[in-house]
């Protein structure tokens, strides 16, 4: 067995999703683990973003963000977007999207997509998590089974981020 931080928080479930934002005629989206619902009424959900990102500035300006949830089988995707950086590369050209209502980009080969506002923003450590008031979304493909975070194994290189011990 392991008591190392990497190992205990790697069980905890979540899926990976490619986040889009857009603003003064620039687009770019990442790849993200933390992103959750946390309200019925209003419909909210909450997302982790690192502000040293080229996306945050996007989001910032436009207070719009775009969540697509991978299938489980588009790890492919979630390393394209997690593992190079919007400030040297077009991250979209050569990817199937859209624009959603409000302008932020959606992969239109991506399970399911949610629109989304920004509602409030608070500090947290490292990152910043964003609440966004859900818009709009789609449910794209009739077969769910969404990409979850531990079966991208060190796809991100966190494991050099986790504390040694608790």
């Amino acid at each position: 067995m392991s008591d190392s931080p990497v190992t205990v928080l790697r069980t905890l479930t979540t899926g990976v999703y490619v986040i889009g934002v857009a603003h003064g005629g620039r687009a770019n989206a990442f790849t993200a683990a933390w992103v959750t619902q946390v309200s019925f009424d209003p419909l909210l959900v909450a997302l982790s973003i690192n502000p040293g990102h080229a996306s945050y500035p996007l989001l910032q300006g436009s207070r719009v963000f775009a969540v697509s949830v991978l299938q489980h089988d588009q790890i492919d995707l979630a390393r394209h977007f997690g593992c190079q950086s919007g400030r040297s590369t077009d991250k979209l050209a050569g990817r199937r999207w859209r624009a959603g209502p409000l302008g932020a980009p959606i992969l239109l080969d991506a399970a399911a997509w949610l629109e989304c506002r920004v509602s409030g923003q608070v500090t947290a450590g490292d990152h910043e998590i964003v609440v966004g008031q859900v818009v709009g979304g789609e449910l794209l493909s009739a077969r769910v089974e969404p990409l979850g975070y531990r079966e991208t194994g060190d796809l991100d290189g966190s494991a050099e981020l986790y504390p040694r011990g608790f």
